[in-house]
């Protein structure tokens, strides 16, 4: 048996007459006419869909494209379609509306209908139209007219409790039903006139063209060797040859580690541990502007790991965002781990917030934030697609928890992970000994995604760069279409995450 779908052209017409009439054995005299095949094909080809089996016409869906501001909620068969002329088609609409579809008997074990609307979608995100819409049928309302009205009908129809052979399959198909609509193809009797208004939503519809091809981003994460440097120019070598190597990538992203810049401390090794850490903090603003330089100069935006701040007698632990675009924008780390404390007495920020790019709304936390998660779930209820964790970890078991804690996140907030850690050891320098690190890039769990949900990984404790493609459409139809729906399916009745302090500023 050999299944085909294609365009439907005007030498087919005798095949789709036999099987319309097969198909609508009680309105075999409503036929398509030749002229309006014709005319359908002619003005738009791409929307007349034929399934053939075995080179047989067994399945078709026809189909218009509208300016659907045009004509109301209301409208009617006629309407739409203009009094069957077609006129109200437009290559400037906006809906694809589906003036038909049918599927042959003698072929329907085959689920030929499921290939139809398939073939619609993709139509439709093809063409960055905004949805589907159509008037289905309901054939067996005729059945419960004299007892429930069509809006009763549809409900129990949609909770499962009367099956109707058309209007179940649009439901499961996810058609939303919008409301009835009377009196919509009089010649309709088994539906007693009626029709339901269906919307199918295009969730990568954009006002901007190209909305597809510009779903890919480049991540390219530097998995750092510590190392001593003779001054701080050598750094900004060291710095800018990562820089230079994912400009040349066509990276959209660069991550630096967490305190990547540390062993600059060397000459303040004769200093307590905060105190060094101070007098780092005295050259932040200086590496922040040449960082910002490298971003503009290589077209690349930069997390430029994390820094020391020191400000009204308090250490931060500070991550920057240097835009392509000039922009700068900062990230104070929240969670302040007990060595950090202890060693430093660094003290946690207040900011939760999500970082607007050309490449979409992202995320940054350091290190530990990520082992708690409500805060990335903060950030993905503002649209976080991409978190991105620099972080300095010193044994094996302490990586361990950055990495799972990141595999998760991404899987609870569907969205990518990725992580950057510095590697080898820096003598010399208090308390920064040893490094454990390996980059790598998380993805939820779901066919459209790898099957360990590791989309890659760089080898362990090794100078290396990682550059990995992501797909931002995988993760909107991940929400609307996944095997499971983790955003979607939070029992907000019982519980919810939110800033309990009214101080928290959200930005």
């Amino acid at each position: 048996m050999q299944i085909d779908t294609r365009t439907l052209n005007i030498n087919d017409y005798d095949e789709l007459v036999s099987a319309m009439r097969r198909a609508y054995p009680k309105m075999s005299e409503y036929v398509w006419s030749k002229k309006s095949i014709l005319k359908l094909t002619k003005i738009f080809e791409a929307g007349q869909i034929c399934i053939t089996v075995d080179g047989k016409i067994a399945a078709v869906a026809l189909s218009i494209v509208v300016n659907y501001e045009e004509f109301d909620d209301e409208h009617t068969y006629s309407d739409i379609t203009g009094n069957y002329t077609f006129n109200t088609h437009s290559s400037t609409g906006n809906v694809l509306y589906g003036i038909e579809i049918f599927v042959d008997p003698v072929y329907r074990e085959l689920r030929l209908g499921r290939r139809l609307y398939d073939a619609r979608k993709e139509l439709c995100e093809q063409l960055n139209l905004k949805s589907i819409i159509l008037g289905g049928r309901i054939p067996d309302y005729h059945k419960y007219s004299h007892e429930i009205s069509p809006r009763e009908y549809i409900r129990r129809v949609r909770d499962k409790e009367i099956y109707d052979p058309v209007l179940s399959f649009q439901l499961s198909n996810n058609f939303l039903p919008i409301r009835v609509l009377k009196k919509y193809l009089p010649e309709d009797e088994a539906s007693r006139e009626n029709a339901v208004l269906l919307q199918w939503n295009n969730i990568y519809y954009s006002k901007k063209p190209n909305t597809m091809q510009d779903s890919t981003i480049r991540l390219g994460l530097v998995q750092w060797q510590m190392r001593h440097f003779k001054d701080i120019n050598a750094f900004y070598e060291q710095v800018e040859f990562f820089v230079n190597v994912m400009g040349d990538y066509k990276s959209d992203f660069v991550l630096f580690p967490e305190l990547f810049n540390t062993p600059l401390l060397a000459p303040f090794n004769n200093l307590s541990e905060r105190d060094s850490m101070i007098e780092l903090a005295k050259i932040t603003d200086q590496i922040k502007a040449k960082i910002s330089e490298l971003a503009i100069s290589y077209n690349v935006n930069i997390i430029s790991g994390s820094m020391p701040v020191f400000e009204n007698n308090d250490l931060y632990n500070v991550s920057y965002l240097l835009h392509r675009d000039g922009r700068i924008d900062e990230y104070r780390k929240i969670h302040i781990t007990p060595n950090e404390r202890k060693y430093y007495g660094m003290k946690g920020g207040n900011e939760i917030k999500v970082f607007d790019t050309d490449c979409g709304k992202i995320g940054l936390v350091i290190c530990y934030d990520v082992e708690f998660p409500e805060l990335p779930r903060l950030l993905a209820d503002q649209g976080m697609k991409i978190l991105f964790v620099p972080y300095l970890t010193d044994t094996q078991n302490a990586y361990m928890r950055v990495r799972h804690c990141a595999a998760a996140r991404a899987i609870e907030n569907e969205c990518y992970v990725a992580i950057a850690g510095c590697v080898g050891n820096l003598p010399g320098v208090n308390n920064m000994d040893i490094q454990f690190g390996q980059a790598a890039v998380f993805t939820p769990s779901d066919f459209a995604f790898p099957s360990n949900a590791v989309k890659g990984e760089a080898t362990p404790n090794t100078e290396m760069t990682l550059i990995v493609d992501v797909d931002l459409n995988l993760l909107k139809d991940l929400h609307y279409h996944g095997s499971v729906q983790i955003l979607n399916d939070r029992r907000k009745d019982l519980y919810e995450t939110s800033l309990l302090k009214d101080k928290t500023p959200i930005i």
